[in-house]
This record gives C-alpha cells, sequence and structure tokens, in this order.
C-alpha cells in the first residue's frame, strides 16, 4: 500500500484555505483599514480616524436606514420563528398527499428573490391586484400607495421576507420535529394537557436549539436586507430614501466616482458589530451551564485556597475558612439541582 506524502492534506485544503483568505479575510481587513480614511476612488487615501463614525450620528439616512433595520428585526424575528414551526407541525402528520404540501410550501425558497419582488411590486402597485381587489369590493374609493408610503413600503418588504422564508424555517423544524418523542405528547395528554398546553411544554422545549438558531438566522438576515427594499423602491428607498435599509445606505453611499468608500466602509463596520450582538446572546444562552460551571469550579478553588492560607493562620481562621468552603460546595449543588 502506497504512503501518502506528509504534504497530501495541506494541498486538499489549500483551495479552501487560499479563497477564504483572497474572498474573506483580506476584504475584511480593508474594509476596517478603509473605514478610518476618507477613501475616494481617484483620490489618495487620506487617515481621518474616527471621523466617520462621528458623522454617523449626524447622517438623518443613516438614523433611517437603522430605524428600517430595526424594525426589520422586531417583525420578522417573532414571526419567521413561530409560523414555519406551526406550519412544520401541520405538515408533519402522516396524511396522504401531504408530500404535494409541503413542496408547495417550500417553492418560494427555491424561487429568485428578484423574480418574487417583482410579482409583490405587481401586486401592491396603484393599479396592482390587490389595489383592484379592493375597489372591487368597495373597500377603497382610492388606491392606496402601498409602495410610496415609508411605513407601507417596509411592511410590504416584510411580508415578502417572511413569505419567502416560511419553507426554509419549516424544513429545519421539520427535521426537528422528528426528535420529539410521541410519548411525550401522549403522556402530557393522559395528565389533562391542551393541546396549547403541550404546544408550550413539550413542544417548545423539544426544538428549542433549532428555534434559537432560526431566531439567529432570522435577525441577522433581517440586518442585512437588501433585495426586498431595493427592487420594491426601485433602488430609491422609499420617499426620500427613508425606507433604506443599512446594506442600501452602504451600497448608495459606496458607488459611482464620487462614492464616499471610506464613510461606506465604516457603516459597514457598524453592521457587522450589531450582527454580533444576537450571536453573542445565542452563544451565552446555549453555554449557560458550561459558565455555570466555571464560575463554581473558580469559587470552589479560590474557597481552598483561602482554607490552605487560614490553616497556618490559627484555628479560628481555618474553622471560617471551612464554614466558607462548606458554603461554596452547598451552592454549587444547589446551581446543579437548578439545571
Amino acid at each position: 500500500m502506497r504512503r501518502q506524502r506528509w504534504f497530501t492534506p495541506y494541498l486538499l485544503v489549500l483551495p479552501a484555505v487560499v479563497w477564504v483568505l483572497v474572498f474573506a479575510l483580506w476584504p475584511f481587513l480593508n474594509t476596517v483599514a478603509l473605514a478610518f480614511t476618507d477613501a475616494r476612488p481617484l483620490r489618495p487615501v487620506e487617515f481621518v480616524g474616527l471621523e466617520n463614525f462621528a458623522r454617523l450620528f449626524e447622517d438623518e439616512r443613516f438614523i433611517y436606514a437603522l430605524t428600517t433595520s430595526l424594525v426589520y428585526v422586531a417583525v420578522c424575528v417573532p414571526l419567521l420563528t413561530f409560523l414555519p414551526l406551526l406550519l412544520a407541525m401541520l405538515v408533519h402528520t402522516k396524511i396522504p398527499g401531504i408530500g404535494f404540501f409541503r413542496t408547495t410550501f417550500y417553492f418560494p425558497v427555491i424561487a429568485s428573490a428578484v423574480v418574487v419582488a417583482i410579482v409583490w411590486e405587481f401586486l401592491f402597485s396603484g393599479s396592482g391586484t390587490v389595489n383592484s381587489a379592493l375597489k372591487f369590493f368597495g373597500l377603497a374609493d382610492r388606491p392606496i400607495e402601498f409602495l410610496s408610503d415609508r411605513w407601507l413600503l417596509i411592511f410590504c418588504a416584510i411580508g415578502l421576507t417572511v413569505w419567502k422564508g416560511l419553507g426554509y424555517y419549516m424544513v429545519v423544524y421539520l427535521a426537528a420535529l422528528g426528535n420529539v418523542g410521541r410519548e411525550l405528547h401522549e403522556a402530557a395528554a393522559m395528565d389533562g394537557a391542551g393541546a396549547w398546553r403541550r404546544f408550550w411544554s413539550v413542544t417548545v422545549p423539544g426544538v428549542r436549539g433549532p428555534m434559537m438558531l432560526v431566531s439567529v438566522l432570522i435577525c441577522v438576515g433581517a440586518m442585512r436586507v437588501f433585495t426586498e427594499l431595493y427592487v420594491l423602491s426601485h433602488g430609491s428607498g422609499g420617499p426620500g430614501g427613508r425606507a433604506m435599509s443599512i446594506v442600501m445606505l452602504i451600497q448608495s453611499m459606496g458607488k459611482g466616482l464620487n462614492g464616499q468608500i471610506g464613510y461606506a466602509s465604516a457603516i459597514s463596520l457598524v453592521l457587522f458589530l450589531l450582527t454580533l450582538v444576537p450571536l453573542a446572546v445565542v452563544g451565552i444562552v446555549n453555554n449557560a451551564d458550561t459558565i455555570a460551571e466555571i464560575r463554581a469550579t473558580r469559587r470552589a478553588t479560590k474557597a481552598t485556597k483561602t482554607a490552605a492560607r487560614a490553616a497556618h493562620a490559627g484555628p479560628a481562621a481555618a474553622g471560617a475558612a471551612v464554614m466558607a468552603l462548606d458554603s461554596t460546595a452547598a451552592h454549587g449543588r444547589k446551581e446543579g439541582s437548578r439545571r
């Protein structure tokens, strides 16, 4: 049997490493560096320190974009966290023809976001299907400007995002529901728990991990929304650009020969920091038990060292240290019983 050379594994991973360095790490580091400059195309770059970041708080467009992104997150996260779960529970049952409905619900996921947004624009335009239906049933005397009003435009885009993401997260929950034992639901039903109680006490704890993952993915995706708002507003960001997202603002500020690349890079860095918040929260929640164990170990180690030092100081101090050690051990047992 021919032995492989020592450098064979490194050759196999080399293309992936080069790809990450060239198309991920280097652009990120370059963006961080440009955020502290006044970089523009065809002009020499000058270091300006924190001037770009100070400008953010005075820029009305950034405040509008940040508000749009936060509203997007606040609405999309609960909707796309629970609606796909309910949809997954609906199609999780084994009945004839259920595969057709699963495919139908997943179809918007594989459709192009641009094409779907164009269809959505046709539905909500002044002479579109929605306005025609409202006029036909006598619910509106004149067309509603869904795509010309700031908040109506934002909520139309949110509706598009929710509709397109339902099928994707439904599949995630379908995989998770397979690990929730049917006997747990049967036992809860025998104890007199209704459907709503079983949902909160059995189903939700059973899919807690995937639910946290879904929430983070939705939060990060909502922060970085671009296509929906860009297509629905024809790239203008709504009236006065007040419906722009942060990514739309970055694209608007950095494009063209007069693009403010340094300022756009500063906005990109702020967006990166904002997306780290949900990731940090999920990391803390998922590792709460490990963090508690580390804290308990540190307290026990500190109490042991204190007892060792007190043993040389005298009987009274040693007795007090032993009491402190017992208290620390009892606290650790109490934390363990809570977990």
